[in-house]
């Protein structure tokens, strides 16, 4: 039986956090420690933004308030220590040629290997892998050389990568409705979900859009990916190391415990859940049994999230426009994830104009770069440290 989101405690660690997110928005300057993954941290997000977060109609839970969204004013103004590579890496057809739109592919996904090598998840040189013979798998070495490419003729609609500690890679398919688990030489281990056809746990998936695995093995999907409000499906699925059904939460709607188009799903060192409610445009936090913990908004209209060991978060904006949500640009938001403070800023190339532009996944390396998944303009991006 699937059960809903559990309403329980926590409201403790929320109040805390909002109290350093606010003090942090107080001090303006104050300056963080440096990354192991990123460049040393800058100032926070500026003393501007106080009235916004501490004003206007608010969701409650256990007591903690939570501001409106349209209240909370745009994070854009912050540096950019990062130099723009694109396109970056190689295709199974040779090196990428940046004029021909046709000769890319759309990538939605890009993790690190403890050996350095990077993976990432394509679109089948498209936006779709439905009927198509292309490999969506790539593997790469520090430089963007591809080393090989696999998963060809098995997915629909690739969606979400994640690794676990063992270097396994999983796939979420939305089109197809299943998730996939392979070594990291491309041995398919297992499969979660029912090829094309859209259901409920312990046998079924719908529209699975990303997929995390906690330090003990546990596998986290994000489902639902029907942009309309009355979407049937909006959830969070956890499942045992071997794939058995341990629980779900979650529903459709604006609420606390709710979504509209889980979108990613990441974990920080305390083994918390984030994920992306994209078009709810902020990450809700969750323990692992599904108890609410915090709300962010900070970080735009969130498509990917990819969290370092260390606790520096990445959040991809591809979405934020005129229309989606006004006054945010699309790009990389950088920051903390023990606090919410946001202190770098990667604009996407394109204006505020166009949506789906920008990257919709994000990744990182061992080496201080990110990555950036960029589904309308098919390519990876990396960015680059500049100090």
């Amino acid at each position: 039986m699937i059960r809903r989101t559990a309403m329980s405690a926590s409201d403790d660690g929320a109040r805390r956090s909002w109290r350093v997110l606010i003090a942090a928005l107080l001090s303006g300057a104050a300056a963080c420690s440096p990354s192991e993954n990123g460049p040393p941290s800058s100032a926070p997000i500026g003393a501007d933004r106080v009235e916004a977060v501490a004003m206007g109609n608010a969701l409650t839970h256990n007591g903690v308030s939570y501001p409106e969204q349209r209240l909370v004013l745009p994070i854009n103004d912050l540096p950019n220590p990062y130099e723009r590579v694109w396109p970056w890496g190689e295709l199974p057809t040779g090196p990428i040629d940046p004029g021909d739109y046709e000769a890319r592919a759309s990538f939605i996904g890009i993790v690190e290997g403890a050996d350095g090598t990077i993976y990432a998840l394509s679109r089948c040189m498209g936006n779709s892998c439905e009927g198509r013979p292309e490999a969506p798998l790539m593997a790469f070495d520090p430089d963007g050389r591809l080393l090989r490419a696999w998963g060809e003729r098995l997915m629909n609609s690739p969606h979400g990568l994640g690794i676990d500690r063992e270097g396994n890679l999983w796939v979420a398919d939305q089109g197809g409705h299943q998730v996939f688990k392979f070594s990291s030489d491309g041995e398919l281990l297992m499969t979660l979900g029912v090829a094309g056809t859209a259901g409920d746990p312990p046998t079924g998936l719908t529209e699975p859009t990303a997929v995390a695995v906690a330090p003990n093995g546990a596998v986290f999907v994000t489902e639902g990916h029907n942009n309309s409000p009355d979407a049937r499906v909006a959830r969070v699925s956890k499942f045992a190391p071997d794939g058995t059904f341990i629980m779900s939460w979650g529903r459709t709607g604006p609420g606390i415990g709710e979504f509209s188009t889980p979108h990613s799903i990441a974990f920080d060192s305390q083994g918390r859940v984030f994920v992306a409610d994209r078009n709810n445009n902020r990450i809700q936090i969750f323990d692992q049994d599904g108890n609410f913990l915090d709300l962010w908004y900070q970080f735009g209209r969130p498509s990917g999230i990819a969290i370092s060991a260390d606790d520096r978060i990445y959040v991809a904006d591809s979405e934020s426009f005129d229309f989606h949500n006004p006054g945010w640009k699309k790009g990389i938001r950088i920051g903390s994830a023990r606090d919410g403070t946001v202190e770098y800023f990667i604009e996407d190339l394109e204006p505020t104009t166009i949506s789906h532009s920008g990257a919709e996944a994000v990744g990182f390396d061992s080496r201080g770069n990110v990555y950036g998944g960029v589904v309308r303009r098919r390519m990876l991006e990396r960015h680059v440290p500049r100090i």
